[in-house]
């Protein structure tokens, strides 16, 4: 018996069957995800990477202290090699990654890739929506500067109205009768321990549920038109395909980084409200509700639309079977619904 190579004698140090790779690089792909708008989960999962890895570079010089937060951001900015840079980085990558989790559901939805049997993987992905709107807000509100102080505020206001439960959340989050140091070691645990933990399980758990259940298959435009192929290889068409947005991703970043760098405002100051409180865009919408409404009837209204956008899978299937409600009525529902939320967050973006 002769003596085993070297490749033997790593296969059984680590027995790893490298015949399910393969298989999984022979993957058939519907045709029409060709086309990137159609696969943005790719991106998502690219800049959810990159908020990873330039988290950690920040965590090794941020302090979560009232007293040092602040300094610490400004030292990150302004005195700490390519610190500045990392940060907007990092700022840049949480901003594309809401914007990309967006379009992905806008494309899931008007697409009907939400429907039987796949209502669970809806609701997962409406949750890391959720999940990646928590990042930034949380972020956010570590920089610990005056719009951010009370940005937090207004958002621990916004959760003390939820019905039932909103007192409890409003007491969770602040750590305490009012926005302060507690606050900030909550939102931080939440930013760098928990948001992370939440966001990984559900992307593992939407990954698996596309494995399982494969990818929605679009008629129209689902087969080349020149060879009447509905399928190509994941490796290494799709695989291409995604290294290259990726790249180009990191090439967008790094100009928007340069271009617009994280800026930096006047510190907390728990004792002067600023004249004018402004949230993330990404809250435009809430804050422009609040506005046009109170505080109630805005939490009301956004946990109304939350709930229903988180079952609409379940209730369209039971309004099908009822009413025999027309194909065109969900897509203009959702065209109405995006329509609000646009018109309320450039009417926001505008406002004084």
């Amino acid at each position: 018996m002769g003596k085993p190579s070297l490749g033997e004698r790593l296969q059984a140090m680590f027995p790893f069957d490298w015949e399910l790779l393969r298989h999984a690089g022979a993957e058939p792909i519907p045709h029409h995800l060709k086309k990137w708008w159609f696969c943005l989960g790719g991106t998502v999962l690219y800049l959810f990477v990159v908020q990873v890895v330039t988290g950690i570079a920040l965590t090794f010089y941020y302090v979560p202290s009232p007293e040092e937060a602040y300094a610490s951001v400004a030292a990150i900015t302004r005195e700490i090699r390519f610190g500045w840079f990392i940060r907007s980085l990092h700022k840049w990558a949480a901003n594309l990654m809401i914007i990309a989790v967006i379009l992905h559901m806008l494309r899931v939805f008007f697409t009907g890739a939400y429907r039987h049997p796949r209502q669970l993987n809806w609701c997962v992905g409406l949750l890391l929506l959720m999940a990646t709107l928590a990042f930034g807000f949380t972020g956010y509100s570590l920089v610990f500067e005056q719009l951010s102080f009370w940005g937090a505020t207004v958002a621990a206001n916004l959760a003390e109205a939820v019905p039932l439960v909103g007192p409890w959340m409003a007491h969770f989050l602040r750590g305490g009768p009012e926005v302060g140091g507690a606050t900030l070691t909550r939102f931080y645990v939440l930013h760098i321990g928990l948001l992370p933990t939440i966001t990984s399980a559900l992307l593992a758990l939407h990954i698996l549920l596309i494995r399982l259940q494969g990818v929605t298959e679009l008629e129209q435009p689902g087969a080349d038109a020149k060879t009447g192929e509905r399928h190509f290889p994941f490796w290494p068409d799709h695989a291409t395909t995604e290294i290259l947005i990726g790249v180009l991703l990191m090439y967008l970043l790094t100009i928007l980084a340069l271009a617009f760098p994280a800026g930096l405002g006047p510190p907390a100051d728990p004792t002067q409200t600023p004249d004018h409180i402004k949230p993330e865009w990404f809250f435009y919408f809430s804050f422009r509700l609040l506005k046009l409404t109170s505080l109630h009837v805005s939490v009301a209204l956004t946990v109304a639309m939350g709930a229903i956008a988180f079952f609409w899978p379940f209730i369209e299937e039971w309004c099908r079977r009822r009413w025999r409600m027309p194909d065109g009525v969900p897509v203009t529902l959702g065209t109405m619904a995006f329509l609000v939320f646009l018109v309320l967050t450039v009417w926001e973006s505008f406002a004084s």
